[in-house]
């Protein structure tokens, strides 16, 4: 009696070990041990391999890679939520399934989110650092290190989903009146447990606002959303949040508007070239003008398995035929 051949899985990063392990005992998984970044060419080279890819939202899946006449994917199982790393068009014009791992973020991303609104205005990584960095700390003052509270202010959720909720939801109770922008309303049921307030034009809400929090998935359409012309409408006095991606802010204006004055600080967890940090970020963080994490709102180890058993039970699902429960279609996006 034959015995059936596994399919072959191949892993772009280090993951968990109890993902892994359960994987090496569904599939015929090669694991990236050592959790080096492949390389284009090395992602080219498991494309026309495996059966299964599964690659992280650093590893960029091209059209060039899908369109390769020796390609042997039969799927695309992205662990992460966003999948603008994939080319999802090209993938399903290849017959290609694509799946990603939603609603297994949202709440670690929205409390690191409200961390980073408490952190700059009143001046946390600054007061740390004093401590950490050897600097002269002469005991406690009445008019030293003041920041600024955050009850009462106007909150700017951009992007309005199952992250931009959570994050209202969290605010609401540290007293933030919630405001916010999305390409539709919320459900009125949802409006008013938030007290949100809708903003038909991102323009208008963005020139009010006291603290602005990015929570919108990048795509095509999102690129650049808050554009150079966009920015220059926040007020002086105001600062952003951004844990999102950082492809959808016009980095290097909101750099030269923090440097000016003209925007009152930023606190970023992701950066629009990354794993690049533009320097003059970084000198503006030593200033405290900003605020800076590496790119570590959903990193929690429950988290990071509830998204290896996404990704298991996705391609499981595939290879028994059947609709996966985490499928992405360019019409999704």
């Amino acid at each position: 009696m034959s015995v059936k051949k596994k399919p072959l899985v191949v892993v772009t990063r280090k993951l968990p070990d109890s993902i892994e392990t359960r994987m090496r005992e569904l599939f015929d998984a090669r694991l990236n041990l050592d959790d080096t970044p492949m390389t284009p060419e090395q992602i080219a080279d498991a494309a026309r391999t495996a059966d299964v890819l599964v690659p992280t939202v650093t590893d960029m899946i091209s059209e060039a890679i899908l369109k390769d006449p020796d390609c042997k994917l039969r799927m695309i199982a992205n662990f992460g939520n966003g999948v603008d790393n994939i080319d999802v068009t090209a993938a399903h014009a290849r017959g290609i399934t694509v799946t990603n791992t939603p609603k297994v973020l949202t709440e670690d991303t929205a409390d690191m989110t409200m961390a980073l609104i408490l952190a700059v205005p009143r001046r946390l990584i600054e007061g740390s650092t004093i401590l950490t960095e050897g600097k002269n700390w002469e005991g406690w003052s009445p008019t030293w290190m003041l920041g600024h509270r955050i009850g009462g202010k106007r909150l700017g959720i951009v992007g309005m989903g199952r992250i931009g909720q959570a994050v209202a939801r969290r605010a609401r109770a540290f007293g933030l009146q919630i405001h916010y922008h999305n390409r539709r309303p919320v459900a009125p049921v949802i409006a008013e447990e938030l007290g949100a307030t809708y903003w038909e034009s991102l323009d208008q809400m963005l020139a009010r606002m006291d603290i602005i929090s990015v929570n919108c998935p990048h795509t095509p359409a999102t690129y650049h959303l808050l554009s150079a012309r966009r920015l220059k409408l926040i007020r002086k006095e105001a600062y952003i949040v951004n844990t999102a991606r950082g492809e959808v802010i016009d980095e290097d204006t909101l750099i030269k508007l923090i440097e000016a004055g003209d925007i009152g600080g930023a606190a970023l967890d992701v950066y629009e070239h990354e794993p690049a940090v533009n320097p003059k970020l970084v000198r503006l963080a030593k200033a405290g003008k900003v605020t800076l994490l590496p790119h570590m709102g959903s990193a929690t180890i429950e988290g990071r398995v509830e998204m290896g058993e996404k990704v298991i039970i996705n391609i499981r699902t595939f290879l028994d035929n059947h609709k996966p429960p985490d499928r992405v279609l360019p019409s999704m996006l």
